[in-house]
């Protein structure tokens, strides 16, 4: 039986995400935004947690980690960069490294842009993401550190997935997302099509989450900054994709 994942919202607007191994029974939170709310999942589920994979050390992504560990005597595996953040962690893990939950097994890839620590888990055999802060649906983190140039490899280096691997983000900024999305993009009648799927499933109390590379790709306006559309939305014709990249999320983040 392949990995089964469960996504649900805490807080104000991140996304806690469980991923649980049927065969052996562990379990892994990634992150911790919420101590409360990651236990009512895995009550819900009937499952237990065996471990937390941290992407990146802002505090609602880590702040729930101490409550959890004392509760269940879980396994703590963070960012090598992300140590000071995460001081009590049993694992720091850096690009290249491999992470197993049960029998499960993800890659660990650095992906700066959000912030230096970043990391995303790629579990290929099961076609899933789990790409924190960097890429959300319709749209990507606020830069804070670091440079345009590397947060753009980070995501194109996403964007070369499988279409069909499903992407777990960190927070349901979607309908916010879509809104710059289309600003940017108006002439996109695929983002038009996912901006009103976003509008019915907040309507509906569900979020876009997971999305896949695919979708992404075909409307998510960072991911397509070497697109002459969105170059000419930010008056950039003919500079390069970075370029693009940079003046559209400058624009977002005034948006």
């Amino acid at each position: 039986m392949s990995a089964q994942i469960h996504a649900f919202l805490c807080l104000q607007d991140n996304i806690g995400v469980l991923i649980h191994d049927p065969n052996t029974g562990a379990c892994a939170a990634i992150d911790a935004p919420d101590e409360g709310a990651i236990l009512a999942a895995l009550s819900e589920k009937g499952w237990q947690l065996t471990d937390i994979l941290v992407t990146h050390r802002h505090g609602d992504h880590v702040q729930g980690i101490d409550g959890l560990k004392r509760r269940t005597g879980c396994r703590v595996v963070a960012p090598v960069k992300a140590r000071e953040a995460v001081p009590h962690a049993d694992a720091y893990v850096r690009e290249g490294d491999t992470v197993h939950v049960g029998g499960l097994q993800a890659h660990v890839w650095e992906t700066p842009g959000h912030c230096l620590d970043h990391v995303s888990y790629w579990f290929a055999a099961d076609r899933a993401l789990f790409a924190g802060d960097t890429l959300f649906t319709l749209g990507c983190g606020r830069m804070f550190e670091g440079t345009y140039a590397e947060f753009f490899h980070s995501l194109q280096r996403l964007a070369a997935l499988p279409e069909e691997a499903r992407v777990y983000c960190g927070h349901d900024y979607t309908l916010s997302n879509a809104r710059f999305a289309l600003a940017a993009d108006p002439d996109n009648a695929a983002l038009k099509a996912r901006a009103k799927e976003a509008e019915d499933a907040k309507a509906q109390g569900r979020f876009l989450v997971p999305s896949t590379i695919g979708q992404e790709k075909a409307t998510n306006p960072f991911l397509r900054a070497g697109e002459p559309a969105l170059a000419k939305s930010v008056d950039k014709q003919g500079a390069s994709p970075v370029e693009v990249f940079q003046a559209l999320r400058e624009w977002k983040n005034r948006f």
